[in-house]
């Protein structure tokens, strides 16, 4: 699938959000309206070689569990994902958070979100629909994210190691 990105600005210091991103054990509290159960696959949650477990809520997905890492975290502008997803976890996944400030504190968080399936199949449910589907979900997760930073309110639950 094409890279899908959406992106808000948050009435917060670059350094503020960052920190809030960097710990993976974070995003479930802005993500668990389409990116739920989630486990971390690590005792430490945040910065590089971070990771988490989860399912996503995508329609027509009988295989919708994934499992992301931090692989590249560049302090205070840029987080990278990387994991796996779907049927014998052979689709590809890739986000990306890209920090840029702002005028008068503000800052520009851009999410950018790619998936490469391994086989024909599994384009073919990829074709149906679901590019505006994650574009939707990823939008309000950012929205989500702005009113926790900014307001202290929507927050979601956070993750745990394992379920416990």
């Amino acid at each position: 699938m094409e890279p899908v990105t959406v992106s808000v600005t948050i009435s917060r210091p670059r350094e503020e959000v960052f920190a809030y991103l960097v710990d993976l054990a974070n995003h479930p509290e802005f993500s668990d309206h389409y990116l739920v159960d989630w486990r971390m696959t690590r005792v430490q949650t945040a910065g590089q070689g971070a990771g988490a477990r989860f399912r996503y809520t995508a329609p027509l997905q009988r295989f919708d569990w994934a499992d992301v890492t931090f692989i590249d975290v560049d302090a205070p502008r840029r987080i990278v994902q990387a994991g796996r997803g779907g049927k014998y976890n052979r689709t590809r996944l890739r986000s990306i958070y890209e920090l840029e400030p702002g005028a008068a504190g503000t800052t520009k968080v851009s999410l950018t979100v790619e998936t490469r399936p391994g086989l024909p199949t599994d384009r073919f449910m990829e074709s149906l629909g679901q590019r505006g589907w994650l574009k939707r979900k990823s939008a309000k997760a950012l929205r989500r994210l702005r009113s926790i930073l900014e307001d202290n309110e929507g927050r979601g639950q956070r993750a745990t190691i394992g379920g416990l």
